[in-house]
């Protein structure tokens, strides 16, 4: 299959100057959030169907196709992805509490990382079968190949925005394909977090049929609602200086080693290229994510309480926006058996969750909660939690936060298997 090159717009855009373009993109945001919020019956029926982080990527990309803005010359997507995609990182992985994620107990655990897994080897699995039936995709020639647009869909499927992107920036995967597994990315994850919620409906029915134990499920619920009262705090500008210190300073410092670590593999050890090794930005996006890891046993977890992982999920946003002003969105739709592809993945993923859940004799929570927070990241895994009980959204964002921290290497990981399918 041939994959269509990116087309700028034949004409100078309508507006062109980055700060202007920051201030209609940041707005956008704001209008997206504040709809979804919205109790107006229309809104509430469109964000049933259209996810908001769809028009957050779209709205730009509606913008790049009909030439108001454009993507390819503005410095926005470099600021956002050199600054505010490595602050992400580590605020996010920050408030990774590991000593909690281990008391969910260990079936949690086990499905959490049957998802990561499930992702990281249904990838190959689906392109190997779609590759059989048109050989093409099997293609592992230039930026555009659709196994590099794959890596950026496990990033996303294990962690979420933020190891997406970095995955965009390791394999250095080209703005067409890319814009076509957004698309891919956000459909076929809809698609299976519907039916967790299918679940989530009839999970008491479905545990009890199954003899499934749901005494220590019971008893977090009460946990994690006194962690909520305890932990709430009203953010100060000095909370938010250290937020920044840390994001940033972390950032600062991942940009410096990359900058050491790169030439001396370049120079003793050349043959890590085919690995990504002397990619600067995997090393930026790994070190970042090492830091947050690092900071999460230490007093800054606290500013967790301050709002730090909203200030890393602000950084995300801005960045969605920026990714979304480069795609093309005339070429979106051209290769639907790339949606044929990402269902045939995430198939993959579901069914191997849905064995080890019933293997273990797991309650169906660990099950939803541990896949979603592999495919939906912090932005959804909240919703499904939610929806066996409220008190219980937390423990999506926790899991979630695990995913983050391994969204960067799974990622990695999945594009190695995908680069060695293709013989890249």
């Amino acid at each position: 299959m041939a994959v269509s090159s990116a087309t700028a717009p034949s004409t100078a855009p309508l507006i062109a100057a980055d700060p202007v373009v920051l201030g209609i993109l940041v707005a956008i945001l704001a209008l997206v959030m504040a709809s979804e919020r919205s109790s107006n019956p229309f809104w509430r029926k469109f964000y049933a169907v259209v996810p908001a982080l769809l028009l957050c990527y779209f709205i730009p990309g509606l913008l790049n196709t009909f030439g108001v803005i454009d993507g390819e010359t503005s410095r926005l997507y470099p600021m956002a992805r050199d600054y505010l995609l490595p602050m992400a990182l580590v605020l996010l992985t920050l408030a990774c509490d590991l000593g909690a994620i281990a008391k969910l107990g260990p079936k949690a655990v086990i499905l959490f990382l049957t998802g990561t897994a499930g992702i990281i080897i249904g990838g190959p699995v689906a392109l190997a079968i779609m590759g059989v039936f048109d050989p093409s995709l099997l293609n592992p020639e230039g930026p555009n190949a659709i196994w590099r647009g794959m890596t950026t869909t496990a990033g996303s499927w294990i962690g979420g925005g933020a190891n997406q992107a970095a995955m965009k920036e390791v394999y250095g995967v080209g703005a067409d394909v890319f814009g076509k597994f957004v698309a891919v990315d956000v459909i076929c994850a809809n698609i299976w977090m519907a039916f967790l919620l299918f679940l989530a409906s009839r999970s008491a029915r479905i545990d009890a049929w199954r003899g499934a134990d749901t005494s220590a499920l019971d008893a977090l619920r009460v946990k994690v609602e006194k962690v909520q009262l305890d932990s709430a705090r009203v953010t100060s500008s000095y909370d938010m200086v250290w937020i920044l210190a840390y994001g940033l300073g972390a950032t600062g410092l991942a940009h410096w080693l990359a900058g050491i670590i790169v030439p001396f593999i370049k120079t003793h050890a050349p043959e890590l290229e085919r690995f990504s090794l002397t990619a600067n930005f995997f090393w930026v996006t790994v070190l970042a994510t090492t830091f947050g890891l690092l900071l999460s046993f230490t007093r800054a977890k606290k500013l967790e309480g301050a709002g730090a992982s909203k200030v890393g999920s602000v950084c995300i946003y801005i960045l969605v926006a920026t990714i979304g002003m480069q795609m093309n969105l005339a070429a979106i739709f051209s290769d639907p058996e790339l949606f044929v592809l990402g269902l045939i993945w995430i198939s993959f993923h579901g069914a191997l969750m849905l064995g080890i859940a019933w293997l273990i004799k797991a309650p169906v929570f660990y099950m939803a909660v541990g896949s979603q927070a592999n495919v939906g990241g912090a932005a959804s895994a909240p919703v499904v939690a939610s929806a066996f009980h409220p008190a219980l959204a937390p423990v999506g964002v926790l899991l979630a936060v695990l995913g983050y921290a391994l969204g960067t290497y799974g990622g990695w990981i999945a594009g190695q298997l995908l680069r060695l399918l293709t013989g890249a």
